[in-house]
């Protein structure tokens, strides 16, 4: 039961987080929003581990808002690179994202069956950094402006 309660409080924080994702991606730039969310959520999933229960509803509260502010922006950024088939991205994107999630989540279970849950939970905490890889992310030019970059 107090599961739930957690998973609601994070999955309120993704809703809300998305949100503003959206605006601040608009306001600041989308590269920015995206490496905020790579390296504003490291610290506190690092940090997730090894936080009491109190200190862990506060955490996945702000990993959620953080994590999930970056989704709109890799969405319209995909949806850039592309112009011309935004439902193609759009359809791609959720479709990987779900689809990632029960992989992830089945070999997670798998190796929890093997190890423990200690060890997943501190494998999870690294995950975010994977992000990382968004210094790969070319910049965007926009149509009609001499502009080169606006992110």
């Amino acid at each position: 039961m107090q599961a739930q309660v957690y998973l609601f409080y994070f999955l309120l924080a993704v809703a809300i987080g998305t949100l503003l994702g959206g605006i601040f991606g608009d306001r600041f730039g989308r590269k920015y929003v995206i490496w905020f969310s790579v390296l504003g959520a490291a610290p506190f999933t690092l940090l997730l581990p090894y936080a009491d229960l109190t200190f862990t509803a506060i955490l996945v509260v702000i990993i959620g808002l953080i994590i999930s502010s970056a989704f709109p922006a890799i969405l319209v950024y995909a949806q850039e690179l592309l112009p011309k088939k935004i439902g193609m991205v759009s359809g791609l994107f959720y479709g990987f994202a779900f689809g990632m999630g029960g992989l992830g989540s089945a070999v997670l279970g798998w190796l929890a069956d093997e190890t423990s849950i200690n060890y997943i939970y501190d494998i999870c905490s690294f995950l975010p950094l994977i992000g990382i890889i968004a210094a790969f992310l070319p910049n965007m030019k926009k149509v009609g402006t001499k502009e080169t970059n606006y992110d």
